[in-house]
């Protein structure tokens, strides 16, 4: 049988992490503009195949997956926005 673990998501009294810093990493720039690019191509894709579709409820069923995408997206570009000149650490 294994014991609990001793780490700040069990402990009652844990103290909240601070804010993160105004700045991202390499790393992390990378995976924000993947984000965007698989959100944006995942948008695209939705609207081509529900342009070609002939069912209705597939049809609606990928216009709300684009939609969803492109609420994503904006999302994010709307996260990054308000911090528009982080500085990259390496």
């Amino acid at each position: 049988m294994s014991q609990p673990q001793n780490n700040q998501y069990n402990q009652p009294n844990s103290t909240n992490m601070p804010s993160p810093p105004n700045m991202i990493s390499t790393k992390d720039q990378m995976y924000l503009a993947d984000m965007l690019s698989w959100n944006l191509v995942a948008l695209k894709k939705a609207h081509f195949y529900a342009q070609q579709c002939q069912n209705e409820d597939v049809k609606s069923a990928l216009n709300q997956a684009g939609q969803m995408h492109q609420k994503h997206y904006n999302l994010i570009l709307e996260h990054l926005n308000k911090n528009p000149s982080p500085q990259v650490s390496h």
